[in-house]
């Protein structure tokens, strides 16, 4: 268990309701209008799991690497800085989750054909491309959108495609609420280590543009994901059972007053882990009314 602890810390494992919420909201639209597919579903889940371990292995040696994590940095120790695993190790394991994900993909594209094949080869290179290559996406300001994109309307879209080989425009709304929330995750972490980023030459939006910009970043973003579900309700006609995903207002409205609030990182640590715990609430109760409301 000893041995296993640092990996679990690696994987990041409070981080994967990024990955996890935008499937189970595009597999509960498929259940609403009646095409939902086990399998592809369930492979959906788990390439997009796998993507996200995958791209957490390689931000934690790719960070380390190029001095974006070190001794200074306030958060969850990162195992190839503080020595933890080996860096190589570290390294080898990202590929290795990348070529599981691809395993994956296979049957995915058996299934849905050229654009998931689209979709999974961008969002491989684009997870590797986070921290990795020439220009690291996370090190020049492209991040954010990265995270809205791929944690948003493709996985939503992408997961609804390999069920019923189909594309509605509401998908796109569904998309963009939760990746909007993803998103959050990414602003809270890169507000928390603001600093730590300038002196790193790391140039996340608020190492760019300031705190303030940063701030008004989160509160958009969270404000964009709560308005997407009345609007689907009212435009698409959603069941208002999904509605129950506003619940998840409640861990970040708490994580957006830390926001707000301080800008010492020890005193932001809470946001991040609270923004992620809303994005799998408002993904995992999004599903469970439309998936309930199919069934009346």
């Amino acid at each position: 268990m000893s041995a296993l602890r640092p990996w679990v810390q690696a994987a990041r494992p409070k981080t994967l309701t990024a990955a996890a919420a935008p499937v189970l909201m595009g597999a509960s639209l498929a259940v609403s209008h009646g095409r939902f597919a086990l399998l592809p579903a369930a492979a959906a889940l788990a390439g997009a799991l796998l993507i996200q371990v995958g791209t957490n292995f390689a931000n934690d040696y790719y960070d380390s690497v190029r001095g974006g994590d070190t001794g200074e940095r306030v958060g969850p120790t990162r195992v190839t800085q503080s020595g933890l695993i080996e860096a190589a190790a570290v390294r080898r394991a990202a590929l290795a989750t990348f070529g599981l994900a691809v395993l994956v993909g296979v049957y995915l594209v058996a299934v849905g054909g050229t654009p998931i094949l689209v979709i999974g080869v961008l969002s491989v290179i684009s997870g590797w491309a986070y921290t990795a290559g020439p220009f690291p996406l996370a090190y020049n300001g492209l991040g954010d959108l990265f995270v809205l994109l791929f944690f948003g309307p493709v996985a939503v879209a992408g997961t609804y495609w390999v069920q019923a080989l189909e594309m509605r425009p509401e998908l796109l709304l569904a998309g963009f609420g939760i990746g909007a929330l993803n998103t959050a995750i990414l602003v809270a972490n890169n507000l928390r280590d603001l600093e730590t980023d300038r002196r790193a030459a790391k140039r996340t939006l608020p190492v760019l543009f300031g705190r303030t910009t940063g701030r008004i970043e989160y509160t958009a973003l969270v404000l964009v994901a709560f308005a997407t579900l009345p609007a689907g309700v009212r435009v698409y006609a959603w069941s208002p059972l999904c509605l129950l995903g506003l619940a998840a207002a409640i861990p970040a409205g708490r994580a957006l007053r830390l926001v707000l609030a301080h800008a010492d990182a020890r005193r932001l640590m809470p946001a991040l882990p609270g923004t992620a715990a809303a994005a799998g609430l408002y993904g995992l109760l999004f599903a469970v009314g439309l998936t309930v409301a199919s069934f009346w």
